[in-house]
């Protein structure tokens, strides 16, 4: 794995072993930030990477000039690989990794203070739990302007929105489908 483009391009990440992840492959992730990048919401955003494992969301989009990101993964294993992936790229002053789980780290962020959200859910989370983080996200979010990307399996429902939140993006590579969501305007 590796990031793709910015001033990090071309520099190698390491991934956890095992079933703790499940990576999100270089192909989408080049096509998922050619559409951030379209829309022009990654220079000097907040990034709020959820369900984080290696990083390489948050990584790629401070490799493309956001200003910061904070990483959310609950496993410890994974997150120490986290903070290495960090290190190795020299980030750790544009960085902060909670290890905890999704529900309580976000519960504890103040409202408004995201621009961008990577929410890579465990393929085996429920929908109502789903829905759950979608809406202590959604309160994260600064503005209209603000992007959430919801990584899910291409088997997967369509996720069911809480409050203020939309869809108007979905675009399917392979096993992944990546739905873009926003708050909808008053």
């Amino acid at each position: 794995m590796r990031i793709i483009s910015g001033t990090h391009r071309g520099r190698t990440l390491r991934a956890p072993a095992g079933d703790l992840t499940r990576p999100t492959s270089d192909r989408v992730r080049e096509s998922l930030f050619a559409s951030l990048d379209s829309l022009g919401v990654i220079r000097d955003a907040r990034v709020l990477d959820v369900f984080a494992g290696s990083g390489a969301l948050g990584l790629e989009a401070l490799s493309r000039g956001a200003s910061h990101a904070t990483f959310v993964e609950r496993a410890a294993p994974v997150s120490r690989l986290l903070v290495q992936n960090i290190y190795a790229l020299g980030e750790a002053d544009r960085t902060t990794v909670l290890t905890r789980s999704a529900a309580a780290a976000l519960q504890g962020m103040p409202a408004r203070s995201a621009d961008l959200v990577f929410a890579d859910p465990p393929y085996p989370l429920g929908e109502a739990e789903l829905t759950e983080v979608l809406t202590a996200v959604a309160a994260l979010l600064r503005d209209e302007d603000s992007l959430i990307v919801l990584e899910r399996s291409a088997r997967s429902p369509a996720p069911t929105l809480p409050g203020r939140l939309e869809a108007f993006r979905d675009k399917t590579l392979g096993e992944t489908r990546l739905w873009f969501l926003q708050l909808r305007a008053h």
